[in-house]
Order: structure tokens, then sequence, then C-alpha cells
């Protein structure tokens, strides 16, 4: 069996790659290695998911690995990935599931889970669970028989819990503003446009009609198009998008221009100063976010901290050092003091509370950030560390460093859920950029080209 954890929880195709065999198995080690320091208790896990169809499936089968193993468990639904997290977090709860792939086609699906706390495993956690399917010893654990064995309950008002936890974190309320709200087809299709209302915005939601089968198709997050047409249709302040789990939250302009989690990110990361609350003032970014941001913040007399690709990695440095806002460029975004993992429609929240704050646009406030032109290309390959780690890959990366200098960079890296290969190129000029990204989209093409 390959790596069966990636960079956000096990991944892939539902019921080919991510079969109901496979999510019992990973439900009934999840179970035994989250809850072992404490059997004087029955274990308590907290399940939801997005709106992909196979998640009715996996949420079954999930249900019955965590309740064989002798947990009780609280179904809470639909909710967002923060949401899980959260009432994770409010039940004092051993484990939390979350059935999602995230921005993914809807084909794919995902098993993300959570520690007591609400908090995302660390590598080590992740290593024992994965050991525990691979070598099938999920079978070999003592079964409990009779009372032993674990309820099920529905909570049905996990939604309205976690909007009002939402806006009661918010500085300034957001009468006045008009915002346009891309669902996704996906977990935020109804608590979103309820936040963004509770908290006094005028909201359009579109794409907020989930069927099973058209979460993120050409919507959400990594498809802003429709929003930028609907922001000056509608003639609002501003357009939010988040992707299928509502982990994520990117922006669009009045005139509909894209916003990216860099800019979100030193837009909060001033107005958190400001007030305050960022510590050390320091916040904390991936290698991915453009060399713009790292400049910007460089200017405003903020400490920028880099950490590998993952919102994970991100929450882990701002554990460990105390810190309070950190993200990814894709527009996961954490704010510690209010979240334990990336919330993006607590980003949102916090966004347009900014606006109302200053009484600034969403353009004005963004222009902290220039961002370099930036190409990235995905590159299918057969095998993702061969593709990356080809010496042919690697000497044309060496190449291309030495060409751009201070003046650009190079970011090569596998997929963490996909059979893919991540080429980022940063120059001076877009043709620069994509010229070389181009180069080196080539060579790892041909060092595992896709039969």
């Amino acid at each position: 069996m390959g790596r069966l954890f990636g960079t956000d929880g096990v991944r892939g195709r539902a019921n080919a790659d991510l079969t109901p065999e496979l999510g019992l198995a990973v439900a009934v080690a999840a179970a035994h290695t989250l809850a072992e320091a404490d059997r004087s208790h029955p274990p308590l896990a907290v399940v939801g998911r997005d709106t992909r169809a196979s998640g009715e499936m996996l949420e079954a089968a999930v249900v019955a690995g965590l309740t064989s193993a002798g947990a009780n468990v609280v179904r809470v639904g639909v909710l967002p990935t923060p949401a899980v997290a959260f009432l994770t977090a409010e039940a004092k709860a051993d484990i939390g599931v979350m059935l999602s792939a995230s921005h993914n086609p809807m084909p794919d699906n995902g098993i993300k889970l959570f520690a007591a706390g609400g908090h995302k495993l660390p590598d080590e956690i992740e290593m024992k669970i994965e050991a525990a399917v691979e070598a099938n010893t999920t079978t070999a654990w003592e079964r409990p028989v009779g009372a032993g064995v674990g309820r099920v309950h529905d909570l049905l008002d996990g939604a309205d819990h976690y909007v009002q936890h939402l806006v009661g974190t918010v500085p300034h309320r957001l009468d006045g503003i008009k915002v346009v709200v891309d669902c996704a087809n996906g977990a935020a299709a109804e608590v979103a446009p309820a936040a963004y209302r509770e908290a006094g915005a005028e909201v359009v939601a579109i794409h907020a009609e989930p069927d099973g089968l058209n979460i993120n198709d050409e919507c959400g997050s990594n498809h802003v198009a429709a929003l930028r047409q609907a922001v000056v249709e509608h003639g609002a302040q501003l357009g939010i998008a988040h992707d299928g789990d509502a982990d994520r939250c990117v922006a669009v302009t009045a005139d509909g221009d894209e916003v990216d989690g860099d800019q979100v990110m030193a837009i909060l990361a001033l107005a958190m100063r400001e007030a305050g609350t960022l510590t050390a003032d320091t916040l904390v970014a991936t290698v991915m976010s453009n060399l713009g941001l790292r400049i910007a913040m460089s200017r405003e007399g903020i400490r920028l901290v880099e950490t590998k690709v993952g919102d994970r990695y991100v929450l882990e440095e701002l554990r460990a050092s105390g810190l309070a806002l950190g993200g990814e460029q894709s527009g996961h975004i954490v704010m510690p003091a209010h979240a334990t993992t990336g919330d993006g429609v607590l980003t949102g929240l916090h966004l347009m509370s900014r606006m109302a704050g200053t009484g600034k646009p969403l353009a004005e406030l963004a222009a902290v950030v220039t961002s370099l032109p930036q190409v990235l290309i995905n590159v299918p390959v057969a095998d993702r560390t061969v593709g990356a780690a080809a010496p042919t890959v690697r000497a044309e990366v060496a190449q291309a460093e030495a060409e751009l200098g201070d003046a650009g960079r190079v970011l090569l890296r596998p997929s963490g859920t996909e059979p893919l290969v991540r080429v980022m190129v940063e120059a001076g000029t877009e043709t620069m950029a994509r010229a070389v990204a181009e180069r080196i989209a080539e060579q790892v093409r041909t060092a595992s080209p896709v039969s």
C-alpha cells in the first residue's frame, strides 16, 4: 500500500481508491489510536461531511467503524470542515471526522481526522493509524459487544451554534456591505450566507444549490469567473468564494479583480497589528506565497515565517510559537484565537470587518501587496516522486534559478493528494515566468510520463 495520508488526510476516488472498507478500517484505527490514552469512558467522535453523494456511503462506513470500536458518534451532517473541528472541541470529543475532498472534483472524496480539541493530527499519529490499517491490525483488536458497542446520535443545531460562534468574533458589523458569496455547491451553501447576513451584510448567494454531484463544478475558490461577473452585475462591494468544504476563502474586488490568500493575509495582519492582536508582529505563510507578500510584510515591519506547503504545517508553527495568524496563498487562513484550523467563512467575516472598520474598498486594502507574476503548472505524472526528483528535472531547476537570481524563484513539489507535480515560477514578467515554468514542466513530463 502506498502512503495513505497526504497533506490533508486520506483522499482518492470514492468507491475506487477510497472504498467503504478503507473508510471503516481508518475509523477503527483512529478510534483505538486517538482514544487509547483514556479508556475510562467510551470514546466520543463527531462526524460531518460535505455535499458529495459519496459522503453518504462513506459516512455509513466510518460510523460503523467507530461504533464497532466502542466509540459513541455524534453525526452533524453537512457542515464545513472548520465547523466539524469547532464542534469536536465544543463537545470535548476524542475524535473528529470530516468526509470531504475539499477543492477536488466530485468523484473524489476524503477523510480528514481531528484529535481532541479539534486539532489536526501530527505526522506521527497519522503514521500510527496508517501502520495499523496497512498491517490489517484493525481486525485484531478486541471488539466490544452488548452495551459496549457505540451509539449514534444526530446533532440538529450544529450549524446555528457554529454561525453564532463565528459572528461573535467580528470586530465591526458588516452593515452597508453587499457581498456575493460563491458557495461551491458545497458545505458552505447554508452556513456562509447565514453567517454573513447575521453579521449585517447584504448577501447574494450563488452556487448554493448542491445536488451531490455539482460540488466545485466550475465554481468556488478554484473557478472565480462566475463570481467576478456576479459581483459586477449586482453592484456588490466584493465577492467571496469558498471551496467544497469551506476551509478556503478567496475574494474579488468590486471591479472583479481577484484577491488571493496572500493579499487576504496581509490585510488581516495589518488589521491585527493595529488592534494589538498580531503576536510578535509575525505572520506565518508557506513557501508557495508570492515574493510580493514577503516584500510587503518587510516594508510594513511584519516578520514572515515560512513553512512547508499545507495548512497543517502552518498550524504546527502557529501552535509551537504561540502566533496569531497564518495561511496559504490558496486561501487557507488560520486565526488560532477563533479556530483550530483554516476557516473560510471566518476569514470572509474578518475581511469584510476590516472594510467596514476602515471604510476602504477591498481593492485599496489589497494594494498593500504587489504580486510578482507567478505561473503555476500542474503536471500529471505516473509517479509524482520520480517526476519531482529526476536528475534531468533538478538540473533544469538549477539552471532556471541561476537565470532568475534574486528577481524570481522556482518551487517544485509533488502534490500531497493527487498524481501531479506542481511547478511554480515567479519572475519579473509573466512571459519569463511562463517560459521557465514550461521548460521545467516538460522535463517533469519526460521523467514520469502518464501512460
